[in-house]
């Protein structure tokens, strides 16, 4: 006997994280009645997983990522670099600046997830730190 819960059901889950895509009613709705789905992942396959939470920020879906993240989702970097957390991406690739190269879903750059975030200065911060690793 397992103290585990059971699995979330791939149906569920894939249909939350396509959600999360821009559809904010949904993603909410869903949330309420399911609050594990905060950090279930869909598998595209060949590796490529993704969260709610890095659909939102591939997507620029503010309003998505922090619902999901005052619902506990796990914080990314592709995620505070979307929604502009300059302070925080800096802090972050201070102290591993080879980070700047780690893709979020679907392999989308953090500089990709700069530009949907329309900051100037996090642009600026990812192309400093792109410049230094290359």
């Amino acid at each position: 006997m397992s103290d585990r819960p059971d699995p979330i059901s791939a149906e569920i889950v894939n249909k939350f994280v396509i959600a999360a895509h821009g559809n904010l009613d949904l993603v909410r709705s869903m949330l309420v009645e399911q609050p594990s789905l905060a950090n279930a992942t869909w598998d595209w396959g060949g590796g490529d997983f993704e969260s709610a939470l890095g659909a939102a920020a591939h997507t620029g879906s503010r309003a998505i990522a922090n619902l999901l993240l005052a619902g506990g989702a796990r914080f990314d970097l592709p995620c505070a670099v979307m929604l502009g957390q300059v302070d925080v991406v800096r802090a972050v690739l201070n102290d591993n600046p080879a980070l700047v190269k780690t893709p979020g879903a679907h392999g989308i750059p953090l500089r990709t997830h700069a530009q949907i975030g329309g900051n100037d200065e996090m642009l600026a911060l990812i192309d400093f730190f792109l410049a230094q690793t290359a």
